[in-house]
Protein backbone atom coordinates (compact mmCIF):
# COMPACT_ATOMS: atom_id res chain seq x y z
CA UNK A 1 0.00 0.00 0.00
CA UNK A 2 1.27 3.31 -0.69
CA UNK A 3 2.01 6.24 1.84
CA UNK A 4 -0.01 8.74 1.69
CA UNK A 5 1.85 12.00 0.37
CA UNK A 6 2.83 14.77 3.59
CA UNK A 7 0.12 17.85 2.77
CA UNK A 8 1.19 21.36 4.09
CA UNK A 9 -1.11 24.33 2.36
CA UNK A 10 -2.95 27.02 2.55
CA UNK A 11 -2.16 31.02 1.52
CA UNK A 12 1.05 32.64 0.91
CA UNK A 13 0.13 35.47 3.38
CA UNK A 14 -2.57 35.74 6.08
CA UNK A 15 -4.22 38.54 5.43
CA UNK A 16 -7.58 38.63 7.39
CA UNK A 17 -9.45 36.34 9.42
CA UNK A 18 -11.95 35.91 6.35
CA UNK A 19 -9.70 34.95 4.28
CA UNK A 20 -7.67 32.35 6.69
CA UNK A 21 -10.90 30.50 7.26
CA UNK A 22 -12.04 30.63 3.65
CA UNK A 23 -8.83 28.65 2.73
CA UNK A 24 -9.02 26.25 5.50
CA UNK A 25 -13.08 25.62 4.97
CA UNK A 26 -12.03 24.55 1.17
CA UNK A 27 -9.22 22.53 2.65
CA UNK A 28 -10.90 21.36 5.11
CA UNK A 29 -12.13 17.37 3.58
CA UNK A 30 -8.19 17.32 1.71
CA UNK A 31 -6.78 15.28 4.95
CA UNK A 32 -4.29 17.86 5.27
CA UNK A 33 -1.33 17.29 8.06
CA UNK A 34 -0.41 21.12 8.48
CA UNK A 35 -2.42 24.13 7.31
CA UNK A 36 -0.01 26.81 6.34
CA UNK A 37 -0.36 30.84 6.15
CA UNK A 38 2.90 33.12 6.57
CA UNK A 39 2.14 36.17 9.27
CA UNK A 40 6.18 37.61 9.21
CA UNK A 41 7.05 37.53 5.65
CA UNK A 42 10.88 38.17 4.62
CA UNK A 43 10.62 40.44 1.58
CA UNK A 44 13.65 40.90 -0.87
CA UNK A 45 13.13 44.81 -1.37
CA UNK A 46 11.82 46.86 1.49
CA UNK A 47 8.08 48.72 0.95
CA UNK A 48 6.49 45.44 0.15
CA UNK A 49 3.91 43.93 2.76
CA UNK A 50 5.96 42.07 5.38
CA UNK A 51 2.55 40.18 6.88
CA UNK A 52 0.49 40.98 9.79
CA UNK A 53 2.70 39.77 12.10
CA UNK A 54 1.32 38.91 16.21
CA UNK A 55 -2.19 39.95 14.49
CA UNK A 56 -2.49 36.60 12.27
CA UNK A 57 -1.58 34.61 15.35
CA UNK A 58 -5.50 34.44 16.78
CA UNK A 59 -6.84 33.45 13.08
CA UNK A 60 -4.88 30.35 13.00
CA UNK A 61 -6.23 29.38 16.75
CA UNK A 62 -9.75 29.78 14.82
CA UNK A 63 -8.34 27.19 12.39
CA UNK A 64 -7.32 24.81 14.99
CA UNK A 65 -10.37 25.48 16.99
CA UNK A 66 -12.82 25.46 14.08
CA UNK A 67 -12.00 22.89 11.74
CA UNK A 68 -9.44 20.64 14.35
CA UNK A 69 -6.16 21.36 11.75
CA UNK A 70 -2.46 21.80 13.03
CA UNK A 71 -1.32 25.12 11.94
CA UNK A 72 1.97 26.32 10.80
CA UNK A 73 3.90 29.47 9.79
CA UNK A 74 6.95 30.79 8.84
CA UNK A 75 9.94 31.90 11.55
CA UNK A 76 12.94 34.24 10.82
CA UNK A 77 13.67 35.35 14.19
CA UNK A 78 13.32 34.59 18.07
CA UNK A 79 10.89 37.22 18.78
CA UNK A 80 8.78 34.85 15.86
CA UNK A 81 9.54 31.68 17.31
CA UNK A 82 8.44 32.80 20.88
CA UNK A 83 5.04 34.16 19.51
CA UNK A 84 4.44 31.09 18.06
CA UNK A 85 4.82 28.93 20.70
CA UNK A 86 3.23 31.28 23.15
CA UNK A 87 0.42 31.20 20.65
CA UNK A 88 0.37 27.22 20.49
CA UNK A 89 1.03 26.96 16.75
CA UNK A 90 2.23 23.12 15.83
CA UNK A 91 4.68 23.23 13.58
CA UNK A 92 7.16 26.10 12.22
CA UNK A 93 9.21 26.48 8.93
CA UNK A 94 12.34 28.42 8.19
CA UNK A 95 11.98 29.83 4.74
CA UNK A 96 14.92 29.91 2.27
CA UNK A 97 16.35 33.97 3.24
CA UNK A 98 16.58 32.44 7.16
CA UNK A 99 18.11 28.91 5.75
CA UNK A 100 21.03 31.47 3.62
CA UNK A 101 22.66 32.83 7.46
CA UNK A 102 23.79 30.21 10.01
CA UNK A 103 23.64 32.90 12.60
CA UNK A 104 19.81 33.83 12.00
CA UNK A 105 19.59 29.43 12.22
CA UNK A 106 21.93 29.28 15.18
CA UNK A 107 19.25 31.83 16.78
CA UNK A 108 16.22 30.13 15.99
CA UNK A 109 18.15 26.66 17.36
CA UNK A 110 18.87 28.17 20.57
CA UNK A 111 15.62 29.63 20.62
CA UNK A 112 13.75 25.72 19.92
CA UNK A 113 16.27 24.12 23.07
CA UNK A 114 14.47 22.26 24.64
CA UNK A 115 11.11 22.08 23.02
CA UNK A 116 9.34 19.28 21.04
CA UNK A 117 8.33 20.65 17.96
CA UNK A 118 7.93 19.74 14.20
CA UNK A 119 10.48 21.85 12.29
CA UNK A 120 9.86 22.20 8.26
CA UNK A 121 13.52 23.63 6.71
CA UNK A 122 13.44 25.40 3.23
CA UNK A 123 16.82 25.38 1.23
CA UNK A 124 18.50 28.40 1.05
CA UNK A 125 17.73 30.29 -2.02
CA UNK A 126 21.23 29.85 -3.55
CA UNK A 127 22.08 26.35 -4.57
CA UNK A 128 24.65 25.48 -1.39
CA UNK A 129 23.77 21.76 0.22
CA UNK A 130 26.22 22.35 2.69
CA UNK A 131 24.03 25.55 4.08
CA UNK A 132 20.85 23.54 3.87
CA UNK A 133 22.11 20.58 5.74
CA UNK A 134 24.19 22.82 7.95
CA UNK A 135 20.47 24.09 8.97
CA UNK A 136 19.33 20.93 9.74
CA UNK A 137 22.24 19.87 11.69
CA UNK A 138 22.26 23.13 14.02
CA UNK A 139 18.05 22.32 15.17
CA UNK A 140 19.56 18.75 15.45
CA UNK A 141 21.94 19.40 18.07
CA UNK A 142 19.34 21.49 19.80
CA UNK A 143 17.23 18.60 20.32
CA UNK A 144 14.30 19.40 17.79
CA UNK A 145 13.78 15.54 16.35
CA UNK A 146 11.10 16.12 14.49
CA UNK A 147 12.16 17.81 11.14
CA UNK A 148 11.22 17.66 7.16
CA UNK A 149 13.02 19.49 4.47
CA UNK A 150 11.68 21.56 2.07
CA UNK A 151 12.91 22.10 -1.75
CA UNK A 152 11.51 25.50 -2.89
CA UNK A 153 13.97 26.11 -5.97
CA UNK A 154 17.25 28.15 -6.24
CA UNK A 155 17.83 31.57 -7.56
CA UNK A 156 19.92 31.62 -10.45
CA UNK A 157 20.85 34.65 -12.57
CA UNK A 158 19.09 35.05 -16.09
CA UNK A 159 16.80 31.98 -16.21
CA UNK A 160 13.51 32.61 -16.94
CA UNK A 161 11.40 29.41 -17.07
CA UNK A 162 11.33 29.12 -13.35
CA UNK A 163 10.79 31.61 -10.66
CA UNK A 164 12.94 29.26 -8.50
CA UNK A 165 15.32 26.30 -10.49
CA UNK A 166 14.80 23.26 -9.34
CA UNK A 167 17.94 21.78 -9.84
CA UNK A 168 16.94 18.41 -9.02
CA UNK A 169 20.17 16.74 -8.11
CA UNK A 170 20.08 19.31 -5.01
CA UNK A 171 17.64 17.46 -3.24
CA UNK A 172 18.42 14.01 -4.25
CA UNK A 173 21.96 14.77 -2.79
CA UNK A 174 20.32 15.96 0.66
CA UNK A 175 18.53 12.70 1.14
CA UNK A 176 21.35 10.89 0.22
CA UNK A 177 22.95 12.76 3.52
CA UNK A 178 19.72 12.48 5.32
CA UNK A 179 17.77 9.65 4.73
CA UNK A 180 15.73 9.93 7.68
CA UNK A 181 14.35 13.52 6.82
CA UNK A 182 11.36 13.24 4.83
CA UNK A 183 11.43 15.80 1.88
CA UNK A 184 8.64 17.90 0.59
CA UNK A 185 8.59 19.87 -2.51
CA UNK A 186 7.14 23.68 -3.02
CA UNK A 187 6.20 23.77 -6.54
CA UNK A 188 4.37 26.84 -6.19
CA UNK A 189 7.86 28.54 -5.17
CA UNK A 190 9.70 26.77 -7.83
CA UNK A 191 7.47 27.26 -10.63
CA UNK A 192 6.11 31.38 -9.62
CA UNK A 193 3.11 30.23 -11.97
CA UNK A 194 0.09 28.23 -11.34
CA UNK A 195 -0.49 26.37 -14.88
CA UNK A 196 3.38 25.16 -14.15
CA UNK A 197 2.42 23.28 -10.40
CA UNK A 198 1.37 19.71 -12.07
CA UNK A 199 4.38 19.22 -14.17
CA UNK A 200 6.80 20.08 -11.00
CA UNK A 201 4.55 17.99 -8.34
CA UNK A 202 4.28 14.97 -10.62
CA UNK A 203 8.39 15.11 -10.91
CA UNK A 204 8.78 15.34 -7.39
CA UNK A 205 5.98 12.56 -6.95
CA UNK A 206 8.60 10.23 -9.67
CA UNK A 207 11.37 11.07 -7.32
CA UNK A 208 10.13 9.91 -4.57
CA UNK A 209 9.10 13.04 -2.34
CA UNK A 210 7.52 12.52 0.36
CA UNK A 211 4.70 15.19 -0.23
CA UNK A 212 4.32 19.10 -1.10
CA UNK A 213 4.00 22.38 0.26
CA UNK A 214 1.24 24.45 -1.97
CA UNK A 215 0.11 27.52 -1.96
CA UNK A 216 -3.77 27.97 -1.76
CA UNK A 217 -5.89 30.96 -1.46
CA UNK A 218 -9.87 31.40 -1.96
CA UNK A 219 -8.93 34.20 -4.65
CA UNK A 220 -5.45 33.93 -5.83
CA UNK A 221 -5.94 36.88 -8.43
CA UNK A 222 -6.55 39.40 -5.49
CA UNK A 223 -3.73 37.80 -3.08
CA UNK A 224 -1.39 40.59 -1.43
CA UNK A 225 1.56 38.33 -2.14
CA UNK A 226 2.43 35.41 -4.93
CA UNK A 227 -0.71 35.82 -6.60
CA UNK A 228 0.04 34.16 -9.64
CA UNK A 229 1.60 31.33 -7.61
CA UNK A 230 -1.09 30.18 -5.49
CA UNK A 231 -4.17 27.92 -6.33
CA UNK A 232 -7.69 28.01 -5.60
CA UNK A 233 -8.96 24.95 -2.98
CA UNK A 234 -10.48 23.18 -5.95
CA UNK A 235 -7.81 23.54 -8.04
CA UNK A 236 -5.81 21.90 -5.24
CA UNK A 237 -7.83 18.65 -4.77
CA UNK A 238 -8.03 18.12 -8.39
CA UNK A 239 -3.92 18.59 -8.64
CA UNK A 240 -3.88 15.52 -5.84
CA UNK A 241 -6.03 13.46 -7.49
CA UNK A 242 -4.30 14.14 -10.98
CA UNK A 243 -0.79 13.03 -9.54
CA UNK A 244 0.62 9.18 -10.04
CA UNK A 245 2.29 7.85 -6.89
CA UNK A 246 4.71 5.02 -7.55
CA UNK A 247 6.43 2.81 -5.08
CA UNK A 248 9.99 2.56 -4.81
CA UNK A 249 9.91 -1.01 -5.38
CA UNK A 250 8.16 -3.33 -7.10
CA UNK A 251 8.87 -7.02 -6.25
CA UNK A 252 7.40 -8.24 -9.20
CA UNK A 253 10.01 -6.39 -11.52
CA UNK A 254 12.95 -6.61 -9.29
CA UNK A 255 14.65 -8.88 -11.98
CA UNK A 256 14.01 -6.34 -14.78
CA UNK A 257 15.35 -3.49 -12.45
CA UNK A 258 17.98 -5.37 -11.56
CA UNK A 259 19.43 -5.72 -15.11
CA UNK A 260 18.62 -2.62 -16.10
CA UNK A 261 20.85 -1.05 -13.22
CA UNK A 262 23.62 -3.16 -13.46
CA UNK A 263 23.79 -2.03 -17.34
CA UNK A 264 23.56 1.02 -15.73
CA UNK A 265 26.16 0.55 -13.94
CA UNK A 266 28.49 -0.53 -16.39
CA UNK A 267 27.97 1.97 -18.73
CA UNK A 268 28.62 5.01 -15.84
CA UNK A 269 32.49 2.83 -15.98
CA UNK A 270 32.92 3.31 -19.33
CA UNK A 271 32.12 7.39 -18.73
CA UNK A 272 34.40 7.45 -16.04
CA UNK A 273 36.93 5.74 -17.31
CA UNK A 274 36.48 8.00 -20.58
CA UNK A 275 36.44 11.45 -18.51
CA UNK A 276 39.58 9.83 -17.00
CA UNK A 277 41.50 10.01 -20.35
CA UNK A 278 39.94 12.82 -21.38
CA UNK A 279 41.22 15.03 -18.14
CA UNK A 280 44.73 12.89 -19.14
CA UNK A 281 44.57 14.55 -22.76
CA UNK A 282 43.67 18.06 -21.31
CA UNK A 283 46.38 17.84 -19.07
CA UNK A 284 48.98 17.43 -21.92
CA UNK A 285 47.24 19.95 -24.03
CA UNK A 286 47.63 22.73 -20.64
CA UNK A 287 51.51 21.61 -20.77
CA UNK A 288 51.74 22.41 -24.47
CA UNK A 289 49.98 25.83 -23.78
CA UNK A 290 52.52 26.61 -20.96
CA UNK A 291 55.00 25.81 -23.42
CA UNK A 292 54.12 27.84 -25.84
CA UNK A 293 52.87 30.82 -23.97
CA UNK A 294 48.87 30.41 -25.20
CA UNK A 295 46.26 31.76 -22.83
CA UNK A 296 44.27 28.53 -21.35
CA UNK A 297 41.05 29.49 -22.90
CA UNK A 298 41.05 29.45 -26.71
CA UNK A 299 37.30 30.57 -27.36
CA UNK A 300 37.24 29.46 -31.04
CA UNK A 301 37.89 25.48 -29.73
CA UNK A 302 35.66 25.86 -26.86
CA UNK A 303 32.65 27.54 -29.26
CA UNK A 304 33.32 24.47 -31.69
CA UNK A 305 33.29 21.85 -29.23
CA UNK A 306 30.21 23.11 -27.52
CA UNK A 307 28.83 23.74 -31.39
CA UNK A 308 29.52 20.29 -32.55
CA UNK A 309 28.33 17.92 -29.56
CA UNK A 310 24.91 20.05 -29.20
CA UNK A 311 24.16 19.06 -32.63
CA UNK A 312 25.53 15.54 -32.30
CA UNK A 313 23.22 14.92 -29.30
CA UNK A 314 20.41 16.65 -30.55
CA UNK A 315 20.61 14.26 -33.75
CA UNK A 316 20.45 11.34 -31.05
CA UNK A 317 17.28 12.89 -29.22
CA UNK A 318 19.40 14.57 -26.64
CA UNK A 319 18.28 18.08 -25.29
CA UNK A 320 20.63 20.93 -25.97
CA UNK A 321 20.42 22.02 -21.98
CA UNK A 322 21.42 19.15 -21.12
CA UNK A 323 24.85 18.31 -23.49
CA UNK A 324 25.68 22.51 -22.55
CA UNK A 325 25.49 21.94 -18.98
CA UNK A 326 27.45 18.35 -19.06
CA UNK A 327 30.48 20.07 -21.50
CA UNK A 328 29.97 23.62 -19.27
CA UNK A 329 31.00 21.01 -16.49
CA UNK A 330 33.64 19.35 -18.23
CA UNK A 331 35.43 22.25 -19.80
CA UNK A 332 35.49 24.06 -16.35
CA UNK A 333 37.45 20.76 -15.20
CA UNK A 334 39.53 20.97 -17.97
CA UNK A 335 40.34 25.15 -17.43
CA UNK A 336 41.43 24.32 -13.16
CA UNK A 337 43.56 21.04 -14.92
CA UNK A 338 45.54 23.28 -17.17
CA UNK A 339 46.00 26.09 -14.84
CA UNK A 340 47.51 23.39 -11.84
CA UNK A 341 49.74 21.64 -14.64
CA UNK A 342 50.74 25.17 -16.30
CA UNK A 343 51.66 26.19 -12.64
CA UNK A 344 53.89 23.39 -11.87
Amino acid sequence: MMKAPIQVAGPCSAESAEQVMQAASGLASCGLDYFRAGIWKPRTKPGAFEGVGNTGLPWLQEVQRVHGMKVCTEVANVRHVEAALEAGIDMLWIGARTTANPFQIQEIADALRGVQIPVAVKNPTQPDLALWSGAIERLQNAGIQELMAVHRGFTVHGQKKYRNVPLWQIPIDFRNEHPEIPLLNDPSHITGRRDMIPDVAQMAADLGFDGFMIEVHPDPDVAWTDAAQQITPERYVELLEGLVFRSTSNAMDLDDLTSLRSEIDMIDEGLVELLVRRMGVSKEIGRYKGKHGMTILQNARWTHILKQNVGLGEGQGLSPDFIKEIYKAIHQASIAAQRKVIGE
